[in-house]
């Protein structure tokens, strides 16, 4: 069987297969499927010259995909119309009583994803406990309007009793429209977030349907990874296409973790710095931490994902001066096409990646794939035209990565000094070290393969599904146990009929509640209620002995394991030396700054230490 992990980032998509054989190849803007496609044939021919015996196909194509994000970052999805109940069309616009940057009277929140024109009301109305307090009314639904590309359907407490949602739903699929139902998607309390996430889901759908339809030629199976670190059908998943907003990252994470422990540390940051952004993550006893919602370009998105903070700075952040005379760098990248200056196809803005070729952290013999020798004398121009210089970039650039990591550490009452530093990504063990240095953290691990580590993480993904349903009674948990077995019965069911008889296939599920003291707002989810007090103390600093604990979700997420260990892959070679130096690799390159030293690790692992 080839198995083969693929992961679509803003400059590169990488590759690996099960053998551990990797291939990084350009991202096409203009079709991201291109790349893979192009990937999965260099792979496949590279394997049947090592393993004539085995046939060029493949068999498994495990994907991280960007399109959904792309389509909302650069709002190009789809002509969405909302319904709703009479007198909610404003609420995505309303939203939260806050503001996305206090004190800056300039900040805005994002403009809403449906023009007031596409938001429809219908009479009839459930009330908080799901009963109906006014009948459903079909008829005062008023004409879809003709330029209606896919449509949310979004009602009030519809997490406790679908069946209005169900029955408009059913109607206007009958019409031939595409729709999303809320109740389908994330049956969750609070009505903003849940319309939100509905209408995102509806407005990247037809993208993300064509492009997963687009790859289905090129392996028997395409399975999808999923903001929540597991892999779907690509069935399911282009039904779903909200929950693959953080699909590339998850991947690393999971890796990232995994390396973490495998060298002996269970708690870490994983810092995953790529062409186009930074994804930090923070893991606990080996485990990456969960969000039951995570703020995409300022949108609230209610789906399961893992807990990752994200910032536009990548080795292709551009660097230049504002009106204030401040030196910037990012969030704008250059991206694959032209790319930093230093690739030679016509890039004239200096970016990160030139400002490290500059100083020599990145060798100007590097064959980077696809790029070929680099160009200094690019670099340097192009840092010369913009009146920047490179250490001031890298300064730049380093606060801002830093900032980030303080975000999952040090903001959640975890200190970074017991931590480790898990570094990837083409160009996080370029900054490793001068991050270690800021946060205090004595150890940074650089796994193997780190270049391509997101694609590492969802070859060996599992398949899971991840179910949440509303409790009706925050404080009554009688039947609390009953309700989690169910769910849990559920995502087993569910997540059979995915991977069928395949004889890999081990089902686990795991629980989880959503827990809360009485009076507050704002959830923690835990295993069980029993662990929430510990975890609100880890979290916040304190408990409140003797307040009823609520308990507003139950969540069960089950899982099929991956048939491809990761260390399992072949372990690589990578030399002992004391910093300043560097090793070079064709998917990245690793900075061991003076006053560091990096020795061998688990399965190839780099594992950085200071030598005072």
């Amino acid at each position: 069987m080839i198995r083969i992990g693929s992961d679509t980032g803003g400059t590169f998509t990488d590759l690996v297969a099960a053998d551990g054989t990797i291939a990084k190849t350009p991202s096409t803007r203009a079709d991201p499927g291109d790349a893979v496609r192009r990937g999965t044939a260099e792979l496949l021919a590279r394997i049947g010259e090592a393993r004539p015996d085995l046939a060029r196909t493949l068999d498994c194509l495990a994907h991280g995909t960007t399109v959904a994000t792309n389509a909302l970052l650069e709002r190009r999805g789809a002509i969405v119309t909302l319904v709703t109940n009479e007198g909610m069309a404003d609420l995505i616009e309303i939203g939260r009583q806050d503001r996305p940057s206090l004190y800056d009277q300039r900040a805005d929140r994002p403009v809403p994803l449906v023009e007031r024109d596409h938001r429809l009301e219908i009479r009839g109305r459930l009330d908080a406990d799901g009963h109906e307090i006014e009948r459903l009314d079909l008829a005062s639904l008023p004409p879809v309007p003709p330029d209606t590309d896919a449509i949310a359907v979004c009602l009030l407490h519809s997490d406790r009793n679908p069946a209005h949602e169900i029955e408009v739903a059913a109607h206007l699929r009958a019409a031939g429209h595409d729709v999303t139902a809320s109740h389908e998607l994330t049956p969750e309390f609070r009505e903003y977030e849940r319309t939100v996430t509905t209408v995102i889901n509806a407005y990247v759908s037809s993208l993300c349907r064509t492009y997963l339809a687009g790859l289905a030629p090129v392996a028997d199976d395409v399975l999808v990874m999923s903001s929540a670190a597991g892999l779907l059908g690509a069935a399911r998943a282009a039904e779903r296409p909200a929950g693959l907003l953080l699909s590339g990252p998850a991947g690393g994470v999971l890796a990232g973790a995994a390396a973490a422990v495998a060298n002996g540390f269970p708690d870490a940051i994983t810092f995953d710095m790529g062409g186009t952004s930074t994804d930090v993550c923070l893991v606990l006893d080996g485990q990456p931490e969960p969000a039951s919602q995570r703020d995409v370009v300022g949108l609230p998105v209610r789906l399961p994902s893992l807990d990752v903070h994200t910032i536009g700075a990548g080795g292709g952040s551009i660097a230049s001066i504002d009106e204030g005379g401040a030196l910037v760098v990012g969030p704008e990248s250059a991206g694959a096409d032209p790319g930093p200056a230093c690739y030679g196809h016509g890039g004239d803005r200096p970016t990160v990646t030139d400002a490290n070729v500059v100083v020599g952290r990145i060798p100007a013999d590097a064959d980077l794939p696809g790029i070929g020798p680099l160009d200094v004398g690019a670099s340097q121009r192009a840092l010369d035209d913009a009146g920047v210089d490179s250490d001031g970039v890298l300064a730049v650039v380093n606060a801002s990565m830093e900032q980030a990591l303080r975000a999952v550490s040090v903001e959640r009452g975890v200190d970074p000094r017991g931590l480790a530093l898990v570094a990837f990504g083409g160009a996080g063990p370029l900054h490793a070290c001068a991050l270690a240095d800021a946060l205090g953290v004595a150890v940074v691990i650089v796994p193997p393969r780190a270049g391509v580590l997101s694609a590492v993480g969802i070859l060996g993904a599992p398949v899971q599904v991840d179910l949440v349903e509303s409790w009706p009674d925050p404080l009554d948990h009688t039947d609390l146990d009953a309700g989690v077995r169910a769910l849990g019965e559920q995502a087993i069911d569910e997540l059979g009929s995915v991977v069928g008889d395949a004889s890999w296939a081990t089902l686990t599920v795991e629980p989880a509640v959503d827990c809360r003291y009485r009076g507050q707002s704002h959830e923690l989810q835990v295993g069980s209620v029993g662990e929430f007090a510990a975890e609100h103390e880890r979290r916040n600093g304190y408990t409140r002995p003797g307040t009823p604990i609520e308990v507003v979700a139950i969540r069960a997420t089950a899982r099929a394991a991956s048939p491809v260990d990761i260390g399992d892959l072949p372990p690589i070679e990578r030399p002992s030396v004391v910093g300043p130096a560097v090793i070079a690799e064709p998917d990245c390159t690793i900075w061991v700054a003076d006053g560091w030293r990096a020795d061998s690790g688990v399965a190839g692992a780099s594992v950085l230490r200071r030598t005072g």
